[in-house]
This record gives C-alpha cells, sequence and structure tokens, in this order.
C-alpha cells in the first residue's frame, strides 16, 4: 500500500502500523481459546447443548456488545477504548481461568466477547477517520487479514499450550497476556490522533456528480469531542439512519450470515455424507487458507472499481455455491462436488473480504464514526448470531439440503440488495 502524507499528516504506514499490530496481538489470544472453549465447558460439567452454547456466548457478546461499544468509543475516543477493552477481557480470561463450574465459565467468555466487541469496534473507527477514501477499502480488508491470521496462529499456540499443561482451561492465561501486550501497544505507539493535524480540505474525486460519501474525509477529529453528533445515542441513530440500515444493512447482515452459514454448515455436510472427519476439517482449512489470500485483493478491488465490484460477486458465488450444493447430496460424487463447492465457496468470501467494514466506514460520520459503526455492527453481528438457530431448525425440519438451497436463495437476494443499493448511498471513485 502505498504511503502518503498531506500536510503534518502522518505516512499511511505509520497509522495501519498503530492499528494492525494490536488487533493481530489481541486476535491471536483470542484464537488460542475458540477451539477449547467447548472442552473446558465440558469439563466443568456441562452437557454438549450447554457447552455449544457457552462457546456461541462469545459470538453473543460480541453482538450485544456493539451498543454500549459505541458509547464507550464516542465518549472516551478510540485509543482509550482500546485499552480498557484490552484490560477488561483480561477480567473475563481471569474469570474464565478460575472457573469451578460452567456459569462461572458462561460469565467469563460473555465479558470477552463484550470486550472484542469494544476493541474491534474502535479499531475500526480509527480505520474510518484517519485512512484516506483512496486506501479505505484495502485498509479495512487487511484490518481482517490481520484478525484472521492471528485467529490462524492463535490454534497452534493452543495446541502448545494443552501439551505443555495438559489442561485446556490454562489457555485462557494466552488471551491475558496477549491482551495485555495489545494494550501496552497501543499506550506505546505514537498517538496518531494527537500529532496528526492535516487539513480537511483534501480533495477527492467521484463519479455522481462529485459528491463525496459521508466519512470520506481523509483526517477527522476524534470520535468523542466535537459536535454533538458525536454524542449521539444508538437509538437516535437507528432513528436517523434507519434507512441505509435497512437497505444496505439487510444487504450486509446477509453475508455475514452467509460467512457463518459456511462455519456451521459446511461440517454438518460433510458428516451428513459419510467423510471422514479429518478430510472435512482438511478442505474447510484449504477454503480458509484461499480465503485468507484473498484479502489484499478485495481491497484492491473496492478502492479501484467501487464497492458493489467486490460485495455483489462474493453474495452471488456463495449464493449459487449454496444452492448447487444442495443439489449434490446424494450424488454418487457427493465427495467430490463438496470439495469443489467448499473450495468455491472459499473465494467467493475472499472477493467480499472486508467490504462489510468497509461500507460501515463511507457511511459513518466523518467526524464521529462509532454511533454508526456501532448501529450497523448491531445489525450484521445480530443477523450473523441467528445462523446456528437458522441451521438447526431448518436441519430439524426440512433437511440438510433444503437448509443449503435455503441459504443459496438467501445470498441471491442479497447480492440484488448490495447491487440495488450500494451506487445509491456510495459513489464510485473515479480514478484520473
Amino acid at each position: 500500500m502505498a504511503t502518503e502524507t498531506n500536510g503534518t499528516q502522518p505516512p499511511l504506514w505509520r497509522i495501519l502500523i498503530i492499528a494492525l499490530l494490536p488487533t493481530f496481538i489481541y486476535s491471536v489470544g483470542q484464537g488460542a481459546i475458540v477451539p477449547v472453549i467447548p472442552a473446558v465447558a465440558t469439563s466443568l460439567g456441562a452437557d454438549l447443548g450447554f457447552a455449544g452454547f457457552i462457546a456461541g456466548s462469545l459470538l453473543i457478546g460480541q453482538a450485544v456488545g456493539n451498543l454500549p461499544a459505541g458509547a464507550v468509543v464516542s465518549r472516551f475516543g478510540e485509543r482509550r477504548a482500546m485499552v480498557f477493552s484490552a484490560f477488561a477481557t483480561i477480567v473475563g480470561a481471569l474469570v474464565s481461568v478460575f472457573a469451578v463450574n460452567a456459569w462461572m465459565l458462561l460469565v467469563g467468555v460473555l465479558v470477552q466477547g463484550l470486550m472484542t466487541a469494544t476493541f474491534a469496534l474502535a479499531r475500526q473507527a480509527f480505520l474510518s477517520t484517519y485512512v484516506p477514501f483512496q486506501y479505505r477499502a484495502r485498509s479495512m480488508s487487511t484490518l481482517g487479514g490481520v484478525f484472521r491470521s492471528g485467529m490462524f496462529v492463535g490454534p497452534f499456540i493452543a495446541t502448545w499450550m494443552i501439551t505443555a499443561t495438559g489442561d485446556a482451561q490454562m489457555n485462557f492465561w494466552v488471551f491475558i497476556v496477549c491482551s495485555a501486550l495489545a494494550a501496552i501497544a497501543v499506550a506505546v505507539l505514537p498517538d496518531v490522533e494527537k500529532v496528526s493535524s492535516a487539513s480537511r480540505d483534501s480533495a477527492e474525486v467521484y463519479d455522481a456528480g462529485g459528491d463525496a460519501p459521508t466519512g470520506a474525509i481523509p483526517v477527522a477529529k476524534d470520535a468523542g469531542a466535537g459536535s454533538s453528533r458525536g454524542r449521539e445515542s444508538i437509538a437516535q441513530t437507528f432513528w436517523r439512519r434507519g434507512d441505509v440500515l435497512l437497505r444496505l444493512g439487510t444487504g450486509a447482515g446477509i453475508l455475514m450470515m452467509m460467512r457463518s452459514g459456511r462455519q456451521v454448515l459446511l461440517p454438518l455436510w460433510g458428516l451428513s455424507i459419510g467423510l471422514d472427519d479429518a478430510f472435512t476439517t482438511l478442505i474447510i482449512g484449504i477454503a480458509g487458507a484461499i480465503d485468507f489470500a484473498l484479502f489484499f485483493t478485495s481491497g484492491w478491488i473496492m478502492d479501484r472499481f467501487g464497492r458493489s465490484a467486490s460485495g455483489v460477486p462474493a453474495l452471488l458465488g456463495m449464493g449459487l455455491g449454496f444452492a448447487v450444493l444442495a443439489f449434490t447430496h446424494d450424488l454418487d460424487a457427493s465427495a467430490a462436488w463438496f470439495v469443489v463447492i467448499t473450495l468455491w465457496l472459499g473465494v467467493a468470501n475472499g472477493v467480499g473480504s472486508g467490504i462489510v467494514m468497509t461500507l460501515a466506514a463511507d457511511l459513518a460520520d466523518r467526524e464521529h464514526p462509532a454511533p454508526f459503526l456501532a448501529a450497523w455492527r448491531t445489525v450484521t453481528d445480530g443477523a450473523s448470531s441467528t445462523v446456528p438457530f437458522v441451521v438447526a431448525g431448518l436441519h430439524a425440519f426440512v433437511g440438510i439440503a433444503v437448509t443449503s438451497g435455503f441459504f443459496g436463495v438467501l445470498g441471491l437476494f442479497g447480492a440484488w440488495l448490495l447491487w440495488r443499493y450500494i451506487p445509491k448511498y456510495i459513489p464510485k471513485p473515479r480514478w484520473r
């Protein structure tokens, strides 16, 4: 990514290091606990159903936590919110380390989910504020890629920790250490909010009559200071921006549902057609690697050709993939079809890497992005958190093939929403 300065604005690489290094450290810690939560829960007396709920409470905490996270970031600013959430994560992880029953573990995991929402929203608000518009999609895709890389590294550390201690519960110490290191990194690295004094009048070039979308200004003030809009409540934001949240927010929420659908449905599909667990995991892992490899390409596509060029193909690809998968369950070559479709879904999701965060950054208020980002993440994360219940319900009543078909139709509808409304709210960049 090119380095750009504007007046006294810090170079872009410096901004990205400040944003991405703590994110990587924090996500490594989270990646270390995600695979072991069910095992820890069962060791503390939970049955399989309750253990699954405890594991899912991490996502539930993130979805619910977006509401208070917006208020925290607006009130205290991105930097202090990140430090606060990192230290509060330590508290939740300590509860989990010393949990003596499954309910105590549930409380600790919920706290970690809530604080993850605050940390992630502050990261997104930081990049939305300080990265120039022409690099925004690449920065958001890179943020997503860094998070995925941390989630990739974390399980290997978890494996080493379990081997060394023989106790999966000790993995929460990894999250404690990583959270502390992330807080230190945020505190020690230069505060761009203070050293940046670049003009807010930098010109951007757009189609659609030259009107810049909200949030397109390269440099903005801290999300917690300034105009009264910075103190706007989430409820007020939902009321004022309800049209875009209903239209584009629904499309982005469907994309998040499709991503969660991959994680939930594909392992069940492999099990239902009789594949070996190790083989299913291997294929899903390869698809994940393909997905990860495309994160920067997705950002370049969005910055060069507009947001629709990434989001619409991603949803079309995933929708078609699930639709085709629905007709392959009873075929003799069902295993081969599973491999092809799983890899196809990895490519499709990779093409859309970072699109949800980029759309939010484009649409957020240029000076105080936190309230809108919180409302946006509440919609999209809330949609994603429904997937386990949707899959369980449809699978129980109509079978796994129809469930896959449902996600296929849902993906096509989401593609239409993005195709219809992205140009309405976000003019396409025009390159000289």
